[in-house]
């Protein structure tokens, strides 16, 4: 703009309104992001108290965004405030389900099943469904969002897609 525009002398241009909110926002979701990620890691290290079974659950983190990144670009949307909480809201779902497979496999071994995959695939048949309707009501409780068209739908679609599309994501990759 400053090759095009000539202003005065003390004149300036600065950016103000929904822009200035936005890089607000992202300077601040740059924070909050990795600090929530952090905690998360530091939590679950002390439930589990187990560095390998805290990798093992965060693996979900990645697939989930994977699917959330996915989705927005299927649809044409952009990054957004709306869209970060979706994705941290994404991956607490995906962190849970974690938690509830890796508790379940720790209760299997405490009760004397030593082989792995005996336990896995108990631990599977036990908690699959359970993992699978915390997944599925977050996605079909956001779908009337997903759809919306109604005033302040341009702050729920980028929510609602993130949220759907990692979860779609989330438990195709279990």
């Amino acid at each position: 703009m400053d090759s095009k525009v000539q202003l005065p002398t003390g004149y300036y241009v600065t950016y103000g309104g929904q822009f200035q909110n936005l890089q607000a926002a992202k300077a601040r979701l740059a924070i909050a992001v990795p600090v929530a990620l952090l905690l998360i890691f530091v939590l679950l290290f002390f439930t589990f108290h187990s560095v390998k079974q805290t990798l093992l659950i965060y693996t979900a983190v990645p697939m989930s965004a994977i699917g959330g990144v996915f989705a927005l670009w299927l649809r044409g949307m952009n990054f957004s405030i709306s869209a970060g909480v979706g994705f941290i809201a994404l991956f607490g779902v995906a962190v849970l389900n974690g938690i509830v497979l890796i508790a379940e496999f720790n209760r299997l071994e405490r009760e004397g099943v030593t082989d792995i995959y005996e336990r896995v695939l108990m631990g599977l048949r036990s908690r699959l469904r359970s993992i699978l309707i915390t997944g599925a009501a977050p996605a079909l409780g956001f779908l009337p969002m997903l759809i919306s068209t109604s005033a302040g739908a341009e702050v729920q679609k980028p929510l609602a897609t993130v949220v759907v599309g990692g979860s779609l994501r989330l438990h195709s990759s279990r």
